[in-house]
């Protein structure tokens, strides 16, 4: 689809786990197995956006294709931002996806279900939950959970995003997946906004979209993919997908 562009942020700086995007899993640096995850989903192109010339060149020799940006950016939205301004200068895409370069197990079908909330005009962004499952993890502050109200079959209107335990009382709590479909404008709009309050406060960036009167309704799916942060979760996904060959 020529009006969607999908990007993968992906920098050599991790501070948990430096060098990651070339990490190998099941043989393949995981960059790359993001990419074809991507590609797989079938939606539109598909463009790593990396401050690396070592990325850039892993991707290439996997027959993708990579953009190099500035390394001093804050973020991953900031990131394919400036890439964007170099694939399409002129314009032609409304749709931008950007998918995290650490999520080697996330599923193609969940990426195409990120475009359906953007069916409605009125939303700027859209993004993926799934229903936390595991008891552990609802009072776990690494899984990030969205608070919100149901606006159709399978998808939330967002009214938060949090760290804690939220909302209380019966019922399912739902982990975010960091997964965005935005606009063009509305991603024109997020990068040009300072840091907001709230966001600082839970260092959840998405935030500053709320606080900023944006829309971002939720796709719900079935399951979450492995984020790959530390040795011990790179040890994970070796594990998971070498047991897939």
């Amino acid at each position: 689809m020529s009006d969607i562009l999908v990007f993968i942020p992906a920098r050599m700086a991790s501070t948990r786990l430096p060098g990651k995007p070339l990490a190998d899993i099941a043989g393949e640096p995981m960059i790359v197995r993001v990419l074809r995850r991507a590609a797989a989903a079938g939606i539109g192109a598909v463009v790593v956006a990396t401050d690396s010339s070592q990325i850039a060149a892993a991707v290439e020799k996997a027959g993708g294709r990579a953009v190099l940006t500035r390394a001093d950016h804050a973020s991953g939205s900031d990131r394919i931002f400036e890439a964007l301004g170099k694939v399409d200068p002129d314009r032609r895409s409304s749709i931008i996806l950007n998918v995290q370069g650490d999520l080697p197990t996330l599923e193609p079908g969940d990426i195409k279900a990120a475009l359906t909330p953007l069916a409605d005009t009125a939303v700027d962004i859209a993004t993926l939950a799934a229903e936390i499952r595991r008891s552990a993890e609802r009072d776990d502050p690494n899984v990030v959970k969205v608070v919100g109200t149901p606006v159709a079959p399978a998808r939330l209107r967002a009214l938060y995003f949090t760290r804690a335990t939220a909302p209380s009382g019966a019922g399912p709590l739902y982990q975010h997946v960091g997964l965005y479909a935005f606009r063009r404008a509305a991603l024109e709009r997020f990068v040009a906004l300072p840091p907001s309050p709230l966001e600082q406060r839970e260092k959840l960036e998405q935030l500053r979209a709320l606080e900023a009167g944006m829309r971002i309704d939720v796709a719900l799916v079935d399951s979450v993919p492995l984020g790959v942060d530390t040795p011990r979760d790179l040890a994970t996904a070796r594990a998971k997908l070498s047991d897939r060959l």
